[in-house]
């Protein structure tokens, strides 16, 4: 029997991970849930393990990449892994989608594109820039570069290279497709907490930037990651006049 492990990566989410949990759990393919407490300060690891899961707790915060490191070590053995992030509540079920798809063959990755943010985000250069990045990286156009929730085979995830805090996606796609694994985008309803157009949600937007380019350097190199990223800041210029 094929073993599929949910690996649910959480830093001060004790508002939404037991539902995150619950729904992982309730989807007859995933046989355990692991959740990796990122050095959270509020009750997240009580309320993940009292829903079910197996909780593995970090004593300081190290980011989402070593959090679902961490999370995939525990869930050794698993043959296929599925990454959900710990805000997205009971819409963690629309992971089923991701899990079929790969567990059907159609692909050995699978990325959620969800619904439009519908103004509840920032303004999409991030996530312009990664989509630039993996253009030069892999000749694909992928929908949502920056998407968090997917599902992978085991053997994919074993040609991920080094990665920083904020940058998995673009380095788990990189580098999954430059092994020659299959990367598909899938259409799911999940929903999850915006950051916005706040300060905060503009500083965490900075630190995802800072580490993707940082990442995606390590794969293309600085000269052609700096081409990319000026091409998208004159795009993004001209599309505002």
């Amino acid at each position: 029997m094929t073993s599929v492990v949910a690996v649910v990566p959480a830093f001060n989410r004790s508002d939404t991970v037991a539902a995150t949990v619950s729904a992982l759990l309730a989807l007859p393919a995933i046989h355990h849930v692991v959740v990796v407490d990122d050095g959270s300060a509020d009750n997240t690891s009580e309320r993940a393990a009292a829903a079910g899961a197996r909780v593995v707790t970090l004593p300081a915060n190290e980011g989402k990449a070593a959090a679902v490191l961490v999370g995939v070590e525990a869930s050794a053995g698993a043959d296929v892994l599925v990454f959900i992030d710990a805000d997205t509540g009971s819409t963690a079920a629309e992971a089923a989608g991701l899990i079929d798809a790969v567990l059907n063959g159609h692909t050995d990755m699978a990325i959620a594109v969800l619904p439009s943010a519908a103004g509840r985000g920032g303004f999409g250069f991030v996530r312009d820039v990664a989509a630039a990045l993996l253009k030069r990286g892999t000749g694909r156009d992928f929908a949502a570069p920056l998407s968090g929730q997917r599902a992978i085979r085991s053997e994919a995830l074993a040609s991920l290279g080094p990665v920083d805090r904020f940058g998995l996606e673009v380095a788990l796609t990189l580098d999954v497709i430059a092994a020659g694994f299959r990367v598909d985008e899938i259409e799911a309803h999940f929903d999850h907490r915006h950051t916005g157009r706040s300060v905060a949600g503009f500083a965490h937007r900075g630190r995802q930037g800072r580490d993707l380019l940082v990442d995606a350097a390590r794969r293309l190199g600085w000269p052609a990651t700096i081409r990319v990223v000026a091409a998208a800041v004159v795009h993004k210029i001209r599309n505002r006049q």
